[in-house]
């Protein structure tokens, strides 16, 4: 599992997340707070507050994966 906290500030940088989110097998959540959502839910991730920074969790055990997800999304 690796996470990296990142910025979904604008609709198309929530697009852009989701879409790629979508491509891979692995579950992918965001997390804020107490709050833990889905992130291939584009809906779920209109409901949290984005103006600051959103933890990112991948659950795989492949760091390269994880790294290629990261860099994608940025």
């Amino acid at each position: 599992m690796y996470s990296k906290e990142i910025l979904l500030n604008t609709v198309e940088r929530i697009k852009n997340f989701t879409n790629e989110a979508i491509k891979i097998e692995e579950d992918v959540d965001v997390k804020r707070g107490r709050y833990v959502i889905d992130a291939k839910s584009i809906m779920g991730i209109f409901t949290l507050d984005l103006t600051t920074p959103i933890e990112v969790v991948i659950h795989t055990d492949d760091k390269e994966k994880a790294k290629k997800f990261f860099d994608m999304v940025k």
